[in-house]
């Protein structure tokens, strides 16, 4: 029989540079506070309108990141919850609670509705999903 010996692929596996990297996280940064910007002033619009959309922010935090990035990179993704859980938290004192102090909000931040909790969560979890990239 003819039989042909099967050897492991020896292909190099390609590394983006160090630079790459760098263009990929600050293109990604730059969209992703394109996306913030707009996500805050959708959740100001729907407040307008009677409605209450606390994870769009993040979402779009993320889907501005990914879209911009070019590139994947699961740093990317984290910098993007973390931003998004700050802007959530930051929209929802501006938006909600203006007549409270940052400090006080912040310490009673856990006394908010489940649902507002939750919003939050999701909308840290979009944009880390998102803020991945491709």
């Amino acid at each position: 029989m003819n039989e042909i010996p099967i050897e492991p692929s020896r292909e190099p596996t390609s590394r983006p540079s160090g630079l790459t990297v760098v263009f990929v996280l600050l293109r990604g940064i730059a969209g992703g506070i394109v996306g913030g910007v707009v996500g805050y002033l959708v959740v100001r619009w729907l407040k307008g309108q009677g409605m209450y959309g606390m994870m769009i922010p993040g979402a779009l935090v993320g889907l501005g990141a990914g879209l911009a990035a070019r590139g994947k990179s699961v740093l990317l993704g984290v910098i993007c919850a973390a931003a998004a859980l700050v802007l959530a938290i930051m929209t929802e004192w501006t938006l909600f609670h203006p007549r409270r102090e940052l400090s006080f909000f912040l310490t009673h931040l856990h006394q908010l509705p489940t649902i507002s909790l939750i919003m939050i969560g999701l909308g840290a979890v979009f944009a880390f999903w998102f803020g991945q990239g491709r």
